[in-house]
């Protein structure tokens, strides 16, 4: 049975042996990131901390800070519900073999072929969990980024990022849907970086709204079930939707509902919505950031986020990941991804 919240998930670690609860207050500006950094370091990538008492500028935040969920083979496997990762490998490899593919490009179309076939496409519903608390920002209620357990995490680190964001775009053209993870720098209260290069997906998106003088809807989700992240993650090509491909994970369709101040749509079930946009022309310096060569990143410019609403669970759990030398969590997520769609990469 899928993952209903990230609580779930950490209820399923917990009864594994595979999460550390921590008790006292840690602040949340490098002190989260050295913990959970010695933890990844050790054997077989330690444990999932769960920090129950997290401070922000000196005082309790009124939400838990959880990280390193996926960061070994046990946990990645015990995220997907599989006993080894290499039963999902083994179920896209008999999807293939129904019509054996002869090329790369094949073997991707009957993959998602088969993912419509075996699961049903995202369904919309009215009400959500994720919206149980909502804080619309030009309504000024006073809630704002600052009031998350947003990391830092190296000391030189350009301010507090958000490492495991979830970010909903949607092709103005075609309506596609692309869901990716992208770094986002903290400015202030409403802003953050987005740090999307040319390349992605999202910036693609971004460009074409841009080009008709628009500003593009995002939307930023947080937690949920692991396998929103972990999809986001892959490398999918494009027009396979993550979230079906999440579905097909999870063997369930996934639930969306509308954001507040925009018609995109998020999955029902995730810890937070950060609703918001970006604009024609409005960059800001991103950067430093400590990252996985071990070294920081130059401050380079990247679009603004702008923020209209923050919408949340009433327990809200704040998921969040650190970057730096090997090994860390984002090599347990990477690696299960090879492993998974090794047999669509052997078609080439």
């Amino acid at each position: 049975m899928a993952y209903r919240s990230s609580r779930q998930f950490l209820d399923a670690l917990e009864r594994a042996g595979e999460l550390k609860r921590v008790a006292i207050p840690v602040d949340t500006d490098l002190l989260v990131a050295e913990w959970a950094d010695r933890e990844m370091k050790s054997s077989g990538g330690g444990k999932a901390l769960l920090f129950e008492q997290s401070m922000v500028d000196g005082k309790k935040s009124e939400f838990q800070v959880a990280i390193n969920t996926m960061g070994s083979r046990r946990r990645m496997a015990i995220a997907l519900q599989v006993s080894d990762v290499e039963d999902v490998a083994r179920e896209i490899q008999l999807i293939l073999k129904a019509k054996p593919p002869t090329d790369l490009r094949e073997g991707w179309n009957l993959l998602k072929q088969g993912i419509h076939l075996l699961h049903a496409r995202p369904k919309s519903v009215r009400d959500a969990p994720c919206q149980e608390v909502v804080h619309e920002i030009e309504r000024g209620d006073g809630f704002s980024l600052r009031d998350l357990p947003i990391l830092k995490c190296w000391p030189k680190d350009g301010g507090r990022f958000i490492t495991l964001p979830n970010v909903h775009t949607r092709d103005p053209e075609t309506g596609a849907r692309n869901v990716g993870i992208y770094r986002m720098q903290v400015y202030d209260e409403r802003t953050t970086g987005m740090h999307w290069q040319l390349h992605k997906v999202g910036a693609r998106h971004g460009k074409r709204y841009y080009e008709r003088g628009e500003r593009m809807p995002v939307a930023v989700t947080l937690g949920g079930d692991p396998v929103y992240t972990f999809a986001a993650t892959a490398p999918l090509p494009d027009g396979l939707d993550e979230l079906l491909f999440a579905g097909f994970l999870r063997r369930k369709s996934i639930e969306l509902v509308r954001c507040k101040t925009s018609d995109l749509e998020v999955p029902a079930d995730v810890d937070f919505v950060l609703e918001g946009y970006v604009q024609p022309g409005d960059m800001g310096p991103e950067g430093p950031f400590g990252d996985h060569t071990g070294f920081y990143t130059a401050v380079e410019n990247y679009p603004v986020f702008h923020l209209t609403a923050i919408t949340h669970r009433r327990d809200a759990i704040y998921p969040t990941t650190i970057v730096g030398k090997p090994p860390m969590e984002d090599f347990y997520i990477g690696d299960a991804s090879v492993r998974i769609l090794l047999p669509v990469f052997k078609m080439n």
